[in-house]
């Protein structure tokens, strides 16, 4: 069977994926996301979450050519500003202050690169944020801790309080994987989801 490389250290896309319950293993893709970033800053944010996604996948395919290779990354965008994991409570304070009230996307973009054959697939979801009091926000980031997810929230856990509303077709697209989308593309390529 071929085997399922996941180009990612991240735990909530390695939770999800195993709910699919097909063997992988995970590599750290070799990317400077900051450099990609500057590179596509003039693009679409669906644009930047793609190539991000595929520079992700083709590091790791590029070491185990005989393995699918799922890169995948996640861009969260209001009024046109892309906003990425925030790092620090103040810079996720600041994220949350902007997004209160509004309404943004988070776009989940995903490559598989198998045998010289690429495939790409998105989700993009639609979410309505209350408006957020200076309190709430602060009590939010301390119980929560959100500083590695774009967006500067959880929705997994107590960042839910925070949404009026949420649109999507796949909801585990929200904590980094539209596991529904890959499943179906993991079967294309030979898979046995489940």
């Amino acid at each position: 069977m071929t085997e399922l490389i996941l180009a990612s250290t991240s735990r909530y896309r390695q939770e999800l994926l195993t709910r699919l319950r097909v063997p992988f293993r995970c590599i750290a893709p070799q990317v400077d996301e900051a450099v990609v970033q500057a590179r596509y800053a003039a693009h679409r944010a669906e644009q930047l979450a793609e190539h991000l996604a595929e520079a992700k996948a083709r590091s790791v395919a590029a070491l185990e050519p005989d393995a699918i290779v799922l890169g995948s990354d996640q861009v969260c965008v209001c009024a046109g500003q892309v906003l990425n994991k925030p790092g620090t409570v103040e810079r996720a304070c600041e994220e949350l202050a902007f997004l209160a009230g509004k309404q943004h996307a988070l776009i989940t973009a995903v490559c598989l690169i198998h045998a010289g054959r690429t495939l790409a697939f998105k989700d993009v979801t639609t979410l309505q944020m209350r408006p957020l009091s200076a309190g709430e926000i602060a009590r939010y980031v301390a119980a929560d801790e959100p500083l590695d997810c774009a967006g500067s929230y959880k929705l997994e856990s107590l960042g839910i309080s925070l949404f009026e509303s949420i649109q999507s077709e796949d909801h585990t697209a929200i904590t980094g994987l539209p596991l529904m989308l890959l499943a179906r593309q993991l079967r294309q390529l030979g898979l046995n989801v489940p």
